[in-house]
């Protein structure tokens, strides 16, 4: 049987779900500044797919790397680990 290679997981906030059966997530990371040694926030912005439409935003998810499904959507929903307050 093919073994099939390691998929990407990120972990981030739901930042629009506008859209049917997607989601935007924003991805935040702290990174030191190479020179001055601050740290800055960078984000980064995926299109998720989501089959059920049960995301809102606030929403703290885990997103998987997939085929593509659009022009912009190559990820998908895995679960949702907590709901926006």
């Amino acid at each position: 049987m093919e073994k099939r290679n390691l998929r990407k997981e990120r972990i981030g906030i739901v930042s629009s779900n506008k859209m049917e059966k997607s989601i935007v997530v924003a991805e935040v990371k702290k990174v030191k500044h190479p020179m001055y040694g601050k740290f800055v926030l960078n984000t980064k912005k995926y299109v998720a797919h989501d089959e059920t439409n049960d995301c809102n935003i606030g929403d703290t998810v885990r997103i998987m790397e997939t085929r593509p499904m659009s022009k912009s959507k190559r990820w998908r929903l895995v679960e949702i680990l907590e709901r926006a307050k």
